[in-house]
């Protein structure tokens, strides 16, 4: 049976606190706006954006890791939004910068240079979202030398 495609629902509790449900049997989440607007009752649209790019790249790293069955040793990674305003005015994520640190180091990891070469083109939300805010990924090892 093929898969549905990914949705979500947002119900106001107040303000600019929303109840967000995911498909049956996922946890809901709860977004805010920090104050003044909001209370910070949860992570803001720009967290949840930082969060699912760099979730997806982390996954897709851990994918292309594994399909030369090579262990990450853990894999840490920090997502940064630069805010702010854009040619109207408006308040924008101008751009992404994504860390990701591998728990091992680069000398265990075989094929590295492949991997490090192919694995942001298997993230879908990465790369969707990289078509309109400009990302830069960068990736070091457990020793934290830069390898991308």
């Amino acid at each position: 049976m093929p898969e549905q495609p990914p949705s979500v629902t947002l119900r106001q509790v107040r303000d600019y606190e929303f109840d967000i449900a995911f498909t049956e049997g996922i946890s809901h989440l709860v977004s805010d706006e920090p104050p003044p607007l909001g209370r910070a009752a949860g992570p803001s649209p720009s967290h949840l954006l930082l969060a699912a790019v760099a979730s997806c790249m982390s996954s897709s790293l851990n994918f292309a890791l594994a399909k030369f069955k090579s262990d990450p040793g853990g894999i840490t990674t920090t997502a940064r939004a630069h805010i702010g305003r854009n040619e109207a005015g408006r308040m924008r994520v101008l751009h992404i910068e994504v860390e990701i640190r591998l728990g091992t180091t680069a000398d265990r990891v075989s094929h590295l240079e492949r991997v490090l070469a192919q694995f942001e083109d298997f993230c879908t939300v990465g790369a969707s979202v990289r078509a309109g805010i400009p990302t830069d990924v960068a990736v070091f090892d457990g020793r934290g030398v830069k390898v991308k």
